[in-house]
C-alpha cells in the first residue's frame, strides 16, 4: 500500500524588484509582501524508534531548508537581472548598502518560482519529492510549479 503524504509549510518574506524592458509601473523598482507555499510529498517514517517516526519530514528541517536558501537571501533584498542594464543598477544600490540578489532572469514571479523549485530540490533528502510551490505576489496574483507538470 502506498501511503504517499503531502505536506506543506508557508513562509513570508519582503522582496523588492523591478522588471527591465516591461511596458508597465513593474519596470519601477518596487516591493511585494511574498507568500510562498512548499509543499513535498513522501512516506511518514514508519520506524517506532526513529525520533521523526509518523511524520514525512519535521517541519522545522523544512523551516531550516526553505529559509537557507530562499528566505533568508530574498527577503528585503531587490531582486535584479543582470543580463539587462539593470547590472549597473545593482552595482549602483549595493554600492550604497542595498541588499542585492542578482540573477541571470526576468524577476517575475513565474520565473522566480522556477528558481526557488530547483534551489529546494537540491537540499531536500532524496527519499522526498517536492510536490509544488505556491509564490503568491499579492494577495490576487500568484504562480504555481507543480513537479507532476515538469
Amino acid at each position: 500500500m502506498n501511503n504517499n503524504i503531502r505536506i506543506s509549510k508557508e513562509f513570508k518574506f519582503e522582496t523588492g524588484h523591478a522588471l527591465f524592458g516591461y511596458d508597465g509601473l513593474c519596470k519601477n523598482v518596487h516591493g511585494h509582501s511574498y507568500k510562498l507555499t512548499v509543499s513535498l510529498i513522501g512516506t511518514p517514517i514508519s520506524d517506532p524508534n526513529n525520533v521523526k517516526f509518523g511524520m514525512v519530514m519535521d517541519f522545522s528541517e523544512l523551516k531550516t531548508i526553505v529559509n537557507r536558501c530562499i528566505v533568508d537571501p530574498f527577503d528585503h533584498a531587490t531582486v535584479l537581472n543582470v543580463n539587462s542594464p539593470h547590472k549597473e543598477l545593482a552595482n549602483a544600490m549595493e554600492s550604497r548598502g542595498h541588499k542585492i540578489v542578482r540573477v541571470s532572469y526576468q524577476p517575475t514571479s513565474e520565473m522566480m518560482i522556477i528558481d526557488f523549485a530547483d534551489k529546494i530540490k537540491k537540499e531536500l533528502p532524496t527519499h522526498l519529492g517536492l510536490h509544488h510551490l505556491i509564490l503568491r505576489e499579492t494577495e490576487t496574483s500568484y504562480a504555481e510549479w507543480y513537479a507532476s507538470d515538469q
